[in-house]
């Protein structure tokens, strides 16, 4: 019953992902700013011996003509939507083509190599780590991650709403970005859970083999892990308070140290989707958010 709540959350947190890109992406498209009709005026002149003397009379504003994107109808949506795909695709592109080619920068190399000799390690051990770790509260564990992965989806769901609802700019760009870096993480979890295809540790052998699953819900990277930093990162980012963001940091490390300890993942598994989620929001946040908003922010240098 727990591992069946398990996937409840995972598919909770995929489908806020894609559903409200989906639906509610688009930045500055979603709330355009209505301009005012401007007032009209008719200019009456009249000639009284010799001298010019004009005369201003306001008249009611005329409605403006309707243009193609106020049409109504079926032409109408299409071209909305068509235009609203289009700056999605085109952002998403540019994030993903950034995201993948970040390693590869010179003042990153350094780091790489971190990265990859941590990597590897935690993966030579990974079934030792895993048989140190006690075999009761499992469902307690994964209890308190699922509950932490599901706060903070909420949190930042409300964030978006409320960021639609009025004039809340600093709302409502903590969750354009929000939605923005889910999606860009469900597309990196996507590929690399099927590139490794990994079991589990109550799967198979136990050994965490790879290549052996032919699933989409295979044990490497830990998307728990991976979607709950990402969306923590971007809260820490946007309200950078120490109050927040230990809130935000500890909702997300109970997903991490709850998917691991319940004997979900592997070490390398939880430690590599905590790792990307928290290198994407980042990313991201700095790449997407406006100077001014957020003290986080600073003009861009990437």
């Amino acid at each position: 019953m727990i591992y069946n709540l398990s996937g409840v959350t995972r598919a909770f947190c995929l489908s806020f992902a894609l559903v409200l890109t989906l639906v509610s992406t688009g930045y500055g498209l979603i709330n355009p700013t209505s301009a005012e009709a401007p007032a009209t005026a008719s200019v009456t002149s009249t000639i009284s011996e010799g001298a010019a003397e004009f005369r201003l009379e306001a008249v009611p504003a005329l409605p403006p003509a309707p243009q193609a994107s106020d049409q109504t109808g079926p032409a109408s949506n299409k071209s909305g939507l068509g235009g609203l795909a289009r700056r999605s695709i085109r952002r998403g592109l540019e994030d993903q083509k950034e995201i993948y080619t970040a390693p590869f920068r010179p003042s990153n190399l350094k780091w790489d190599a971190l990265f990859l000799a941590a990597t590897a390690a935690l993966i030579a051990t990974d079934r030792r780590i895993s048989r140190t770790l006690p075999d009761t509260h499992l469902n307690i564990s994964r209890d308190i991650s699922n509950v932490s992965l599901v706060s903070t989806s909420i949190v930042s769901g409300a964030i978006w709403v409320y960021g639609r609802k009025g004039d809340h700019p600093h709302a409502r760009e903590t969750g354009d970005i929000e939605l923005e870096t889910l999606s860009n993480t469900f597309i990196v979890y996507t590929a690399m859970q099927f590139l490794a295809g990994r079991e589990r540790p109550d799967e198979g052998t136990g050994n965490g083999r790879w290549w052996k699953h032919n699933g989409f819900n295979s044990s490497f990277p830990g998307g728990h892990a991976m979607f709950a930093w990402a969306m923590a990162t971007v809260l820490a980012h946007e309200y950078p308070r120490p109050r927040y963001q230990a809130l935000a940091y500890l909702a997300a490390t109970a997903v991490t140290v709850g998917r691991f300890v319940g004997r979900e993942h592997f070490a390398s598994d939880v430690a590599i989707g905590t790792a990307l989620g928290y290198l994407i929001g980042t990313h991201i946040f700095h790449a997407r958010c406006k100077v001014g908003i957020s003290d986080a922010c600073h003009a861009r240098k990437f």
